[in-house]
């Protein structure tokens, strides 16, 4: 394989466990957050699980959305302009 073509699947996988990372990982702590104080107070609920998770989701998408765009943008510039290399 093309060491080129190598980079460009180790940049799409590098950058899709970053993007999953930052909108997912707060997420997963709030989660476990929640069910630490539903597991202490016996309450199961599952509004109460969900609706925090969901909101933490969509603040670091909020926050994090134009740093993601960013990164995504700038990706695909260099894929572009790497794959006509590789062909030509």
């Amino acid at each position: 394989m093309n060491p080129a073509i190598a980079n460009l699947y180790s940049d799409a996988i590098y950058m899709i466990i970053t993007m999953v990372v930052v909108l997912i990982g707060p997420s997963l702590l709030v989660g476990l957050v929640v069910a630490v104080f539903q597991a202490t107070t016996q309450i199961n609920e599952q509004t109460m699980s969900f609706l925090p998770r969901l909101l933490t989701t969509l603040l670091m998408l909020i926050f994090a959305g134009g740093w993601l765009l960013r990164n995504i943008s700038t990706f695909f510039n260099e894929l572009f302009f790497t794959i006509s290399n590789i062909v030509s």
